[in-house]
């Protein structure tokens, strides 16, 4: 597990050009599946049969980045954000473009540090003037930030862990899972960080019983944290509620009760800010019964996205027995 969670936050995939998170996930997860496909928006489908309950796993493959807006006379770019990027997160940051070019991300000087933005920002890909430059970068490519995993005595830190590690929960479940009554779609679903919508197009299509977000969630475990109840090693996360979703009672009990019965330890997740894919799929059509599994992460939206293996490992415990039962009856209001 650790190894394919290396692949896969270390590989590009901003919001928009998910194309190689997209191959190495197909790749990881066609062997324990029936069918894959790949729809409209880029969203990677993958579908073990069943007769009972319709089920839409859904992690986001797409992380956060930047386009280049602009290239000015001494060769550096002016960038626009893709997805909830900081811009003090983003300085002295390495930074790797869609066509292989690479640099680092300077700052004008400024004498406050409040007024650091977006328009204070640039790339420096080491050209000499703007010829140069251009022969390196275009206007409207789209980059990604640079960094590799570590561990940390029992934690991992990473860029992309949002949510490259809800992708490696499904590919685990997936490979794990050997019997299911229900019908599950797996999907890896694109621009999740500029508002949900690979997900709004793909719970349109599949028309779920149930939707299961896998995603990270932040902590109340750091000095001066947000007042909330989630911590890292403390288990996988069962949502309550965040700014995109409330949860149907029912749903939150099933998940809860399946982990109580199999011994998985978990954490309630009562978000005070953000959403997932899962509040896209409650909204789809009719509306659908949707819930989110969550590994509690620190740093979120940085370089050094932060959380637990064992977290992680319950999480993967925890969709596998939901995937097991049978879904119809156990959300029988």
């Amino acid at each position: 597990m650790k190894a394919l969670l290396k692949k896969v936050v270390e590989t590009f995939g901003p919001s928009g050009r998910e194309d190689a998170i997209r191959q190495l996930l197909l790749d990881e997860i066609k062997p324990y599946v029936d069918r894959t496909f790949i729809d409209n928006m880029g969203n990677l489908h993958a579908v073990k049969e069943g007769k009972g309950a319709r089920v839409m796993v859904a992690a986001h493959m797409d992380e956060i980045g930047f386009v280049v807006t602009h290239i000015d006379e001494k060769g550096f770019l002016r960038i626009s954000p893709v997805g909830g990027v900081a811009p003090v997160r983003c300085l002295y940051q390495r930074v790797l473009l869609e066509n292989g070019a690479r640099g680092v991300v300077g700052v004008e000087s400024v004498k406050n540090p409040n007024d650091i933005d977006f328009s204070k920002l640039y790339v420096d890909i080491g050209a000499r003037d703007e010829k140069e430059a251009r022969k390196l970068a275009q206007e409207g490519l789209f980059g990604a930030f640079l960094n590799e995993m570590t561990e940390m005595n029992g934690l991992i830190t990473a860029k992309s862990l949002d949510d490259r590690v809800g992708c490696v929960i499904a590919v685990e479940a997936a490979r794990q899972l050997k019997k299911s009554p229900n019908e599950i779609h797996f999907v890896f679903t694109v621009q999740e960080e500029v508002g949900l919508r690979g997900a709004i197009a793909a719970a349109y299509n599949i028309e779920p019983d149930l939707g299961i977000a896998l995603d990270v969630t932040g902590t109340g475990d750091t000095p001066d944290a947000p007042k909330m109840p989630m911590k890292l090693r403390e288990g996988v996360a069962v949502k309550i509620k965040d700014n995109s979703l409330l949860v149907p009672r029912r749903v939150k009990d099933f998940f809860m009760r399946v982990a109580e019965k199999n011994k998985i330890i978990y954490q309630p997740e009562i978000l005070t800010f953000g959403g997932t894919d899962a509040g896209a799929i409650n909204l789809s059509r009719s509306g659908v019964l949707a819930g989110c599994l969550s590994i509690p992460t620190r740093y979120i939206h940085s370089v050094s996205e932060t959380a637990s293996l064992s977290d992680i490992e319950e999480a993967i415990k925890l969709l596998v027995k939901i995937l097991e039962s049978d879904v119809k009856k156990e959300l029988e209001d």
